[in-house]
């Protein structure tokens, strides 16, 4: 990873701060909301206490019937139309109850407007049964057709029903059934209406005509001469007492409640019997939009939907907290608006006369004020973070580009300067007054150091070879002048050893001069003109004789190489490649000499199958005393490839080693042109 990426990564710990800072207020917000909820549960507390002064509206406990037995009876705003729809009823969807019926689901609601009650029902049908004239004179309950019953009592003396049946869609006539039988009863308004796969029944009835306990029933029949299935909402004879709001409750709570506050009253089963007040829809309390809300999102705690909050659209409230209090235990929550954002904070304290819980208190309340501290808060460090983060990371990335491109420099020049071998060069930030500049002059220190030791092994052959020349003259002087001395055969043995000696040192001593003797060479050499493939064909001729025990080819790419420069020179460089490919191939192996054109220059290539190069000896190999080999060959002087260089680059040309499939190729790259030979000015600066 570059250094830009790393202090990049290392800009992002500036978003520590204001992680820190929405923890700091996610951690405030809860405790302002835990604080509203103990208020909020106080509050419930004393409400619920001052209930049990009102406990004879409460609905006393019958255990003569199940909360399934039940109707709610809800509150309209406003006198709906007997036409048969449900979209005039002030009533969210969700407000009908739903009953399993003999063809699908039966869906209706119970509510009261003035002196009137409400009745509409939506019955699933497969295929409806009327009533005829006859049946409906007979019997109003119409036992042949598909009718609607609403079943009422007042316990323990009134029972009745009242039967809903049609002969055809639209205004029906209704049936009332008393201790004498079905009457019609003119009073009540009702509407049939048929619709795909059944149809709806809508009835006005005055309140007057029904008992306390309402339920609700369907007949739905198959044929006119087959009794129909019976649906029921209650499964006893008769039906449970109908739950509403009680209007003296209503009144007792709105003393309670206050700006942003909701009350619910409920019964011993949570149906809702008196409510007040209302929530603050906080339709602005939401901070911001696009990414700004995401991070919203992300950093506020979360909690349940506020629609679970809402009264129960069927007027039992069965929240887990509204359920608690009605086991007798005080219980808190809260809810968030994940459109709005808006948090709604509840409690339920359950109103309890003597031992026996009679109902619950709900209290809820917005936070409003809470919120709206938070979003500043929120918002206000979400653009500042942003903005410093921003500012932060441009920031370090241009330090971090205009240090990386520094150190990139420096370590572009290094590498130039081994490569080209000009190690005295200066290299860049040497001036710098910061630890890259430090580093820069280390650098410098240690390719100064280099140079000279390189310059040093460079002479070290010639200056050996001068030196060891006139020691070893003496030598083989000596030697020559005790072989005419009268010696035994002993003494014979030990001078022919040491004449064998002294020329292999003679032998030594000029392979190390050789080096000198191509740069004298080179710098007193007329260039000439040559064909360089003449050149090849000549030696690789030569090659095929000297070394039987290997196979020479000979590609050539182009016609005619004509160029300038020593020829005996350039054999002598072929000469040493072409003893390195054999020292490194086996017998039988093919050694291939090549020449192609290219950019003006001729390119002679040898390349011979063998060991790879290593990799961290292909930029040194071509150095004076330098070599590869192991094992025995390992005492190779190393001088062979460096002449090769010397020739190479006093031709103006280049010299490089490559690995290719199973073996090594050694290129040479010679000018077609060029003027008086010379050592290239790096190998001059050395």
């Amino acid at each position: 990873m570059n250094l830009r990426r790393q202090l990049l990564l290392v800009s992002l710990l500036t978003l520590m701060l204001p992680w820190a800072g929405c923890e700091f207020i996610r951690e405030t917000e809860i405790a302002l909301r835990d604080g509203q909820r103990q208020m909020l549960a106080d509050t419930a507390r004393a409400i619920a206490g001052s209930m049990v002064q009102h406990s004879e509206e409460f609905p006393v406990r019958d255990k003569s019937y199940g909360t399934g037995d039940q109707l709610y009876v809800h509150r309209l705003e406003s006198r709906p139309k007997i036409d048969g729809y449900f979209d005039d009823w002030t009533l969210p969807a969700d407000s009908l109850r739903s009953i399993r019926g003999a063809d699908g689901p039966i869906r209706f609601a119970v509510a009261s407007y003035a002196q009137a009650t409400y009745l509409y029902v939506e019955v699933m049908d497969r295929s409806v049964v009327y009533a005829t004239p006859q049946s409906l004179l007979v019997d109003g309950a119409s036992r042949f057709a598909d009718r609607v019953t609403l079943a009422s009592s007042s316990p323990p003396y009134l029972r009745e029903a009242i039967s809903f049946a049609a002969e055809a869609p639209g205004r029906i006539i209704s049936y009332r059934q008393s201790a004498y039988g079905f009457e019609p009863e003119p009073t009540i308004s009702a509407f049939w209406q048929d619709i795909p796969g059944g149809y709806r029944v809508e009835a006005r009835i005055p309140s007057g005509l029904l008992g306390t306990h309402l339920g609700l029933s369907v007949q739905n029949t198959p044929n006119a001469q087959q009794a129909g299935t019976r649906s029921s909402s209650f499964t006893g004879r008769t039906p449970g007492r109908a739950m509403s709001n009680i209007e003296e409750l209503d009144r007792i709570a709105a003393l309670y409640v206050q700006s942003d506050t909701r009350l619910i009253l409920t019964d011993f089963r949570g149906w809702r019997i008196g409510a007040a007040g209302e929530l603050a829809p906080g339709g602005g309390a939401q901070s911001g939009g696009g990414l700004a809300r995401r991070v919203y999102d992300l950093l506020v705690e979360q909690g349940r939907e506020a629609a679970f909050a809402e009264p129960d659209p069927l007027g039992r409230e069965q929240q887990p907290y509204v359920s608690a209090a009605l086991e007798g235990r005080e219980t808190g929550t809260w809810f968030r608006n994940a459109s709005t954002g808006t948090a709604i904070v509840a409690v339920a304290a359950p109103v309890t006369v003597g031992d026996e819980v009679v109902g619950a208190v709900v209290l809820q309340r917005g936070t409003q004020a809470i919120l709206s501290q938070r979003n500043e808060g929120l918002s206000r460090l979400i653009n500042v973070t942003l903005l410093t983060t921003l500012v932060v990371a441009g920031a370090l990335l241009g330090y971090a580009t205009w240090l990386s491109r520094r150190i990139r420099a420096l370590s572009i020049a290094a590498e130039d300067a081994l490569e080209t071998e000009n190690l005295s060069s200066a290299l860049p930030s040497a001036l710098a007054d910061d630890e890259i500049g430090d580093l820069s002059r280390s650098f410098s220190w240690v390719l100064q150091q280099l140079g000279e030791y390189n310059a040093y092994l460079r002479s070290l052959a010639s200056k050996l070879s001068h030196e060891l020349r006139t020691p070893l003259a003496i030598v083989t002087s000596s030697l020559e002048n005790l072989e005419h001395e009268p010696l035994n055969e002993a003494s014979h043995g030990y001078t022919a050893r040491a004449r064998e000696g002294a020329d292999r040192l003679r032998r030594i001593l000029s392979a190390m001069s050789e080096a000198s003797r191509v740069e004298e060479l080179m710098a007193h050499a007329e260039p000439e003109p040559f064909d360089m493939r003449a050149v090849l064909e000549s030696t690789t001729a030569a090659y095929r004789d000297v070394y039987r025990n290997r196979l020479f080819g000979l590609v050539c790419k182009v016609d005619s190489a004509q160029s300038t420069g020593s020829p005996e020179l350039l054999i002598q460089m072929l000469d040493k490649l072409v003893d390195n490919a054999v020292d490194f191939s086996e017998e039988g192996d093919t050694i291939t000499l090549s020449l192609e054109e290219k950019d003006q220059e001729l390119l002679v290539s040898v390349t011979n199958p063998g060991p790879e190069l290593p990799e961290r000896m292909r930029s040194q190999m071509f150095d004076s005393m330098v070599s590869v080999r192991s094992g025995e060959e390992s005492r190779h002087l190393g001088l062979g490839l460096y002449v090769a260089r010397l020739i190479a680059e006093g031709h103006g040309g280049r010299i490089a080693a490559e690995n290719v499939d199973g073996g090594v190729r050694f290129t040479v790259a010679i000018p077609r042109h060029q003027g008086p030979l010379s050592r290239s000015d790096s190998v001059r600066n050395l």
